[in-house]
């Protein structure tokens, strides 16, 4: 990985207000924790590291008084469903390849831990894990289509 790649990844953080994240290819690791002064670092284990300041972003609002705690990347649609969202950046596949059937189709059971899908971004697929176990109620994003950081995917009816 060179620092052109790096200056890359640091872009798409910013421009989509990403807090925190981490890397790994091969023996190099990085990490990016952007907060307050003085809390952000890109570190590499094999080469040390080395400190940068990154500048405070606007962080999410708090949570509304009396909402539950649910699973990260999901938000409550009704009473009994969950809306799984896209925790990143990129190009939504339902597929592990164009020949292969999809992961998962409307009234599908998953448990947690099933792969839901694929979403690629910068040459790196992230499959992307159900996080309760329930019925596919709804899939509203299309194959190979674009998807935006907490852009809606799934809604799952739970069991």
């Amino acid at each position: 990985m060179d620092i052109k790649e790096i200056r890359e990844i640091l872009k798409l953080l910013e421009r989509f207000e990403i807090l925190d994240f981490s890397l790994q290819e091969g023996d190099t690791r990085i990490r990016v924790k952007r907060g307050g002064p003085g809390e952000g670092a890109i570190e590499s284990p094999a080469r040390g590291i080395a400190s940068r300041e990154i500048p405070p972003v606007a962080h999410a609002p708090a949570e509304p008084a009396g909402k539950t705690s649910e699973p990260e990347g999901s938000l409550v649609v009704g009473e009994k469903q969950f809306l799984v969202t896209s925790p990143i950046v990129g190009t939504f596949y339902r597929s592990p390849s164009p020949e292969s059937p999809p992961f998962v189709e409307v009234g599908s059971q998953v448990s947690k831990g099933s792969v839901l899908c694929i979403v690629e971004a910068m040459k790196i697929m992230n499959e992307i894990e159900c996080e309760v176990g329930g019925r596919i109620a709804g899939i509203l994003v299309d194959n190979a289509q674009s998807v935006e950081y907490g852009q809606p995917l799934f809604i799952i009816d739970l069991i």
